[in-house]
């Protein structure tokens, strides 16, 4: 059953495609500082957030694994991802397993270390949790998405001068 309602839609932010959605997302993580590869999803359908409760949901056309390298960990991604998200937090994460040896295991949290010592910690429902660097969540931008955001920042700046 989904968690995400009409009633909860009517109060988000809500976009449609995998290619606005995937922007979002970055921002997103960016905006709470998480690293920008922590959801490698393909195929977004639909992303949302309810700003006043940082309710965040994620629909994929069908679920995905995706490996990450530098730790060597598999990730399973469902075909709707939710979670409450606020500064250096993901909490009550829904959608998502890692397998620790042979089994497939819930993930509820994420948080960055405090103070911020790089490294980043994934916790189950039962309370077990492992630690990693952050980077290796990071992905880096290409040169196209580089350009494109030096496009907006001198953009905006112009607005900032000509509102002045």
């Amino acid at each position: 059953m989904s968690l995400v309602n009409e009633e909860i839609k009517a109060k988000a932010e809500v976009y449609h495609g995998d290619e606005i959605c995937q922007e979002k997302t970055k921002l997103l993580l960016k905006e709470v500082g998480l690293p920008n590869g922590l959801l490698p999803l393909h195929d977004i359908i639909e992303c949302g957030i309810v700003r006043e409760t940082g309710f965040v949901w994620l629909k994929q056309k069908k679920s995905i694994t995706h490996k990450f390298e530098k730790i060597g960990k598999l990730v399973t991604y469902a075909t709707e991802v939710t979670a409450m998200v606020e500064p250096g937090k993901i909490k009550k994460l829904t959608g998502v397993k890692t397998k620790e040896l042979l089994i497939w295991v819930s993930l509820c949290d994420i948080y960055l270390d405090d103070p911020p010592t790089g490294k980043i910690t994934f916790q189950t429902p039962t309370g077990l949790y492992r630690t990693f660097p952050c980077s290796a969540f990071e992905v880096e931008e290409t040169k196209d998405v580089k350009e494109e955001n030096k496009e907006v920042k001198e953009v905006n700046a112009a607005v900032e001068v000509q509102d002045a």
